[in-house]
């Protein structure tokens, strides 16, 4: 389900009883104690900034720690900012698809390929984005988990927290399957499909990607990268048209 998580159903989401409604909860009474926490750090960094200033003999000791108290406050603040908004999709605040859908736009864009949104075969499978350029052609999804869900292979197998995640890759292998099938047979170019998921809440790994039982799994910044660093095939702007339209006309709108 694009911008959605496979554990909580998109109507649930603030209606009192989901984890979305709980976490806004949670944080907005914890605005308080971070707000304590976020003055402390900075009396800290305070003090720390008037020591350096007389230890180096900088003008004005009291100015320069009033300065580091305040970057430090700064960033506490930008960096509790940020994991709150790192969970907006997940809420249902923001829309998964149009973030990554921007982002493969802007990186991709200008060198040849072309993203096209939101594209299904009927009675079969349904995409977000499909992604045809010099390196081949990709399909990318997008999900979210709760931020404590742990993404990870064990074994070859992937994992979403305690839960076996085979089904959504085989969802996504078929996916791939099936547009490359149709666009091969449409076209007559031998078309291989590698598909992607853009995570935009939940742990993944070290690094931000994951790949396991053929899917890869990536947080949405990556995945412009992670398709011009891995081609699947050398395609000439000719074909890239013609993949393009055919995938046009033949692909529903969703």
């Amino acid at each position: 389900m694009p911008g959605g998580s496979i554990y909580v159903q998109q109507d649930e989401k603030f209606t009192g009883s989901s984890p979305q409604w709980w976490y806004e909860k949670f944080w907005r009474e914890g605005a308080q104690s971070r707000r304590r926490s976020r003055m402390l750090k900075a009396a800290v960094g305070a003090v720390a900034g008037f020591a350096l200033a007389l230890r180096f003999g900088l003008p004005v000791p009291a100015l320069c720690g009033l300065a580091l108290g305040g970057v430090v406050a700064g960033v506490d603040w930008w960096l509790d900012w940020r994991s709150f908004r790192a969970t907006a999709v997940w809420r249902g605040r923001r829309r998964g698809e149009v973030i990554t859908g921007r982002l493969l736009r802007r990186a991709l864009g200008r060198q040849g390929y072309r993203v096209l949104d939101g594209r299904a075969i009927r009675d079969q499978a349904s995409i977000d984005h499909l992604v045809i350029g010099p390196g081949g052609v990709w399909i990318v999804d997008n999900e979210s988990w709760s931020p404590d869900t742990e993404i990870a292979s064990y074994g070859g197998r992937l994992f979403f927290g305690e839960k076996y995640g085979t089904k959504i890759a085989n969802q996504q292998t078929a996916a791939a399957k099936a547009f490359a099938e149709l666009l091969s047979r449409e076209t007559g170019i031998e078309v291989v499909i590698r598909p992607l998921i853009a995570v935009h809440c939940g742990m993944l790994p070290r690094g931000g990607t994951l790949t396991a039982e053929g899917l890869t799994l990536l947080k949405p910044r990556l995945a412009a990268k992670h398709i011009k660093d891995n081609r699947t095939a050398v395609l000439d702007a000719t074909q890239i048209e013609l993949l393009a339209r055919t995938a046009a006309r033949e692909l529903q709108r969703v």
